[in-house]
């Protein structure tokens, strides 16, 4: 029987979802291998095999597909990791192997949220410096330095693991914990460290919504940075649907690889 070898770029809980999927409806037929960048410290277990770490662009990645025999891939990442998105549809091109983008729908807006679009974290610090006082911060650790020197702003960060080190900000409270996380949970934040903006980025999915509903039914102002631009290719929306490509893909594989060794 062959093998197939599935890659899925992940990080992100749809990705630990289809690797599970995935494991339970093809066994030992379907290989899954899990890519994490490996910006959380202890990530959770995973079925299949995990690799941590970056691969060098889309040229190593290439060299891993080839190397390893992927024989097709799944991006799963973050809306905003588009690094290594533009690096899996570079590799995957040159290697011919399928790609799917597992694309976390969006938040719809509301016609109750004071949404303030900005196009990066830069932008959305400007508005914090002329208008936050009490700011809940969820961009990721890599973002803060953006906010750094704001004497007039006390900010609430919410990361996944401790930071090892302070931060660079002047004034700050550090939530560490990982989603999901319920609306009960998000409006005991915004009461207890009476918050008067959040700043997020618009990473779409249920993990992390609750927030969004929160500071809605508080009439906060939220400024959210917008995606960057998606990769072309074929897309998806949920895992079920990204277990059906598999799916096809394989039993198509299996149907061609009993033609060419059939008799006659």
């Amino acid at each position: 029987m062959k093998v197939e070898r599935l890659l899925i770029l992940g990080g992100t809980s749809e990705a630990a979802q289809l690797a599970g999927a995935a494991a339970r409806r093809f066994g030992a037929a379907l290989q899954v291998t899990t890519s994490l960048a490996g910006r959380t410290e202890r990530p959770a277990p995973l079925p299949g095999n995990m690799r941590i770490g970056g691969f060098g662009g889309a040229a190593g990645l290439y060299e891993y597909l080839t190397e390893h025999r992927i024989s097709r891939l799944v991006d799963a990442t973050h809306p905003f990791a588009n690094r290594i998105s533009t690096a899996a549809r570079v590799a995957c091109e040159q290697a011919n192997i399928p790609r799917l983008i597992l694309r976390r729908p969006p938040w719809r807006r509301h016609r109750l949220d004071h949404w303030i679009e900005v196009d990066d974290v830069v932008a959305a610090a400007s508005i914090v410096r002329h208008n936050g006082h009490r700011v809940w911060l969820t961009v990721g650790k890599a973002e803060i330095a953006a906010f750094s020197a704001m004497p007039a702003v006390h900010f609430l960060v919410r990361v996944v693991d401790p930071p090892r080190r302070r931060l660079p900000l002047l004034s700050y409270e550090v939530i560490a914990s990982r989603g999901p996380f319920s609306l009960p949970e998000e409006r005991r934040h915004i009461e207890h460290h009476a918050i008067d903006m959040l700043v997020c980025k618009a990473s779409g999915g249920a993990a992390t919504e609750a927030k969004i509903v929160a500071a809605r039914e508080r009439g906060l102002p939220v400024v959210m940075v917008r995606r960057p631009p998606a990769e072309p290719g074929e897309a998806v929306e949920t895992v079920e649907a990204a277990l059906e490509w598999l799916v096809g893909g394989i039993v198509s594989s299996g149907q061609s690889e009993c033609h060419e060794n059939s008799p006659g």
